[in-house]
């Protein structure tokens, strides 16, 4: 059975057409933010600083030379006190605010927003600070909306203020490297034609998360903000309302590099999951997608997986071709190499120009802990490591260009667009999931 576009398009509430996703936007820049160039401190605030805000956003900043922590803003005062204490022990004095709008309004010097709230709030959180004049580095996903998701790109136009969405893979120089030189531009794999992805984590890492009875919030507050109890604040990512389940928080991130190896959006998803295991959740505790992908060599499949209840495979992703597969995650040390087929061209010649390592072996790795018998009737193939590594936290990059773009030079790897395709693409797997239908996508349903 199939869904129409018109349906998946009203389901998930987008709004229309106009501008072309892929590859031109990463040519679009836009002028210095005034007063600001190379050497220039940027004055910068947070709104959200819970775990991603404070723990991968803050962290990842510290180390970039010339960022000066102007304010932070959270409702939960445990959040905002802890991120000042933080902040002040790297000589930071920011002002703490609960309402971003009174943030907004007082903090006159502001050079960039950095948006860490949850999902349903990204987009009056992002156009606000747009609209008051600060360019925006906004968390994944977008928004749960994608008429929300929509508005925040015209806001970026309308303002002509930077909007970069928080794919942090796009800035990674491993990630870089292996899909744009071995992939793209050496054709090291040859003909793509399919992938696997999946991030699964165990019961253990997916239950919820709690908090001091000292430390809840009065229920009147959180009313004010629209949350209908503590236990929905803290784990909002399973509430429907306020965002997209495992596969929006976790899969955004790997389903955005689908995109970005075949070199264009899905043509179609089917999808299957369910609420089985953590039964008091809203959202699916377990999705298994197929994307198919239109590509001049033909079509593409990629399989994503995303799992509560085991945490077997970790986060990865595998792109394979006729030639050879590329195994690469986020953190090295959880894949880092290219497979050679028996039948693929020398590759000597990519080790000789630096773009791979020397032929290496298959590697066998044993624990005490967790024993895993290798019963393939064929031997694994030999590993070609990758030359390049990122003694980085992994958000840094990505942050990185966001400054650098604000102080002209350079240009986002994510600006607005490029995350409005992803979230098309991704919100599209819970509605396959709800219908149990095929979704189809056409071109336009991935421009803005």
């Amino acid at each position: 059975m199939e869904i129409s576009r018109r349906d998946f398009v009203r389901s998930v509430t987008t709004a229309g057409a106009g501008i072309a996703l892929a590859n031109r936007v990463f040519a679009e820049s836009v002028e210095p933010a005034q007063g600001v160039n190379a050497i220039d401190t940027l004055n910068v605030a947070v709104i959200g600083v819970g775990q991603q805000g404070r723990g991968a956003l803050i962290n990842s900043c510290l180390p970039i030379p010339g960022i000066r922590f102007k304010a932070v803003c959270d409702i939960w005062d445990r959040n905002r006190q802890v991120a000042v204490d933080y902040l002040k022990q790297y000589g930071h004095t920011p002002n703490a605010y609960v309402d971003y709008q009174d943030m907004l309004a007082n903090e006159k010097d502001l050079d960039a927003v950095l948006v860490a709230s949850p999902d349903w709030l990204h987009a009056d959180h992002a156009i606000a600070a747009m609209d008051a004049g600060h360019h925006v580095y906004c968390e994944k996903e977008m928004s749960n909306s994608l008429e929300k998701a929509k508005a925040m790109v015209l806001a970026s136009r309308r303002t002509g203020k930077l909007l970069q969405i928080g794919h942090q893979r796009r800035s990674n120089p491993r990630y870089i490297h292996a899909i744009q030189s071995l992939i793209h531009e050496n054709h090291t794999l040859g003909k793509v034609t399919h992938a696997n992805a999946w991030w699964n984590r165990s019961i253990n890492a997916a239950k919820d998360i709690g908090c001091s009875y000292t430390d809840v919030m009065p229920a009147e507050t959180l009313a004010k903000y629209g949350y209908a109890s503590m236990e929905a604040f803290l784990n909002w990512r399973w509430y429907k309302k306020y965002g997209g389940g495992p596969i929006v928080d976790l899969g955004s991130h790997q389903i955005d590099i689908f995109e970005w190896v075949f070199e264009t959006a899905p043509r179609s998803v089917i999808a299957s999951g369910g609420v089985d295991y953590h039964t008091h959740h809203e959202w699916y505790d377990n999705v298994m997608c197929i994307y198919e992908y239109d590509t001049p060599h033909g079509v593409g499949r990629a399989f994503y997986e995303t799992l509560t209840t085991s945490s077997h495979g970790g986060n990865s992703e595998v792109f394979m071709g006729e030639n050879g597969t590329l195994l690469i995650s986020e953190v090295a040390a959880r894949g880092n190499a290219v497979e050679k087929e028996k039948h693929a061209p020398d590759w000597n010649i990519l080790v000789k120009k630096g773009l791979l390592k020397g032929e290496g072996k298959s590697i066998v790795k044993s624990s005490t802990k967790n024993t895993v018998v290798d019963a393939r009737e064929s031997p694994g193939l030999p590993a070609w490591p990758l030359p390049i590594e990122l003694a980085k936290l992994p958000h840094q990059p990505h942050l990185e260009n966001f400054f650098d773009t604000v102080r002209g030079h350079g240009t986002l790897n994510c600006p607005g667009e490029v995350g409005y395709a992803t979230a098309v693409a991704v919100l599209a797997v819970n509605e396959a999931v709800r219908t149990n239908k095929k979704i189809e996508f056409a071109p336009s349903d991935f421009e803005v």
